[in-house]
C-alpha cells in the first residue's frame, strides 16, 4: 500500500499492509519564515516517510493578523505564547475586521504549505492545521474572550462570525496551496473550560460551519481535540476521518473510543514526557499496548498532540518501527 491507500483504509477499518503512523511537531523561531517551514516540513517528511503531514505553523498565526503580539520562550513543544492580546473591550468583537488572508501572517502559512506540497507531490496526505473560531477568540483576547462569552455573549458572537469568515477563507487558499485536508484544532472543547452546552453554542456551531463550506471537497480530515476533559462524545460526529486527543493523558482511552467513532483513532504514543524522555522499549510497549487497544484496526498511531522538539531520533525511530511491524 501507499500511504494513501493506508490511510484510507485504516479510515474505512480495512485491513492494512501495516499501521500508518505520523509523528508532527514544531519547528519554533524557523516557523516565522515560510521558506525555513517549508524545508523543515519536506526535510521532516523525507528523513521519516511518515504516512501523513500535519503541516505545522505556529500555533499563533492565527491571530497575530489582529494585532496580537507573540514570542517563542523555550517551551518543549516549541509552541509560541501570546505577549500582548489583539482585542480587549467586549465592544472591540463587533469591530474586527475581516482580514485578506493572501496576505500577512495568514498568507505565509500557505505560501509555505504551497512550497512543501509542490516538493511532496500528493505523496502523501497534507492537512493545513485550521483552529477552532472559538479557539482563535481565545487566544486573541485571553481570558477576556470567556468573560465576554459569559457576560457579551452578543458582542463575542459578531466576532466568531467574522473569525469564522476568515478561517473559511484561509481555508479555501490552503487548498489552493496543495492542502489535501485540515487538522481542525479546538483548545475549548473540554470540561475544564466550558460546559458542553455552552460549547454547543459558542463553538460546535462555528466548527460546524467551517466544516459544512469544504463538504465534499477534501480528501481527510482530523479533529483534535486539546484538553484533559475532551468532550468526546459531542464532538464524534464532526465529519473527519480521523480524531486526536490526548490518550496518553486522559479519558477516553484508545479502548473505550474504538466504536464511538466513525472513522480512525489517531493516538498511542506520550507526546512530551515519554517520546522525549522515555526509553525505546517504553516506546514501543506503547505502540503495541495501542494495538491491543484497538485490535489493530482504525488506528493510526500518533502523538496525542504535538511532539516534544528535543524527542531523540531512536524514540522516533522505535515508534516508527514498532507501528510497522503490525498490519
Amino acid at each position: 500500500m501507499d500511504h494513501w491507500q493506508r490511510i484510507e483504509a485504516a479510515i474505512a477499518g480495512a485491513a492494512t499492509d501495516r499501521l500508518p503512523v505520523a509523528l508532527w511537531r514544531h519547528f519554533p523561531v524557523d516557523d516565522q519564515d515560510p521558506g525555513k517551514l517549508a524545508a523543515h516540513t519536506l526535510a521532516w517528511q523525507r528523513a521519516w516517510d511518515f504516512d501523513l503531514v500535519k503541516f505545522m505553523p505556529s500555533g499563533t498565526y492565527g491571530i497575530e493578523d489582529w494585532g496580537a503580539k507573540t514570542a517563542y520562550e523555550g517551551a518543549e513543544n516549541g509552541a509560541r505564547v501570546v505577549k500582548q492580546v489583539g482585542l480587549n473591550r467586549p465592544e472591540d468583537w463587533q469591530r474586527l475586521p475581516k482580514l485578506d488572508v493572501r496576505k500577512g501572517v495568514y498568507g505565509a502559512q500557505n505560501a509555505a504549505l504551497a512550497a512543501a506540497a509542490k516538493e511532496l507531490k500528493g505523496s502523501a496526505p497534507i492537512l493545513q492545521t485550521v483552529f477552532s473560531p472559538l479557539t482563535t477568540a481565545r487566544k486573541l483576547a485571553g481570558e477576556a474572550a470567556l468573560q465576554h462569552l459569559r457576560q457579551h455573549s452578543d458582542a463575542l458572537e459578531a466576532g466568531l462570525k467574522t473569525i469564522t469568515e476568515v478561517t473559511i477563507a484561509f481555508g479555501e487558499e490552503a487548498l489552493k496551496a496543495g492542502a489535501h485536508g485540515f487538522f481542525f484544532a479546538t483548545q475549548l472543547a473540554t470540561a475544564d473550560v466550558l460546559a458542553p452546552s455552552q460549547y454547543e453554542r459558542f463553538g460546535k456551531r462555528w466548527d460546524l460551519e467551517f466544516f459544512d463550506a469544504f463538504k465534499g471537497r477534501t480528501r481527510v480530515d482530523m479533529l483534535h481535540l486539546h484538553g484533559m476533559n475532551p468532550m468526546f462524545d459531542e464532538l464524534a460526529g464532526y465529519p473527519v476521518g480521523l480524531v486526536n486527543w490526548h490518550d496518553r493523558l486522559t479519558t477516553p482511552t484508545l479502548g473505550m473510543a474504538a466504536g464511538r467513532f466513525k472513522g480512525a483513532l489517531v493516538g498511542g504514543v506520550e507526546e512530551l514526557g515519554l517520546l522525549v524522555k522515555g526509553s525505546e522499549a517504553e516506546l514501543r510497549a506503547q505502540v503495541r499496548d495501542a494495538i491491543s487497544q484497538t485490535g489493530g484496526r482504525r488506528l493510526l498511531v500518533g502523538p496525542g498532540c504535538v511532539a516534544g522538539i528535543a524527542a531523540p531520533e531512536l524514540n522516533i525511530r522505535a515508534v516508527i518501527d514498532e507501528a510497522r511491524k503490525a498490519a
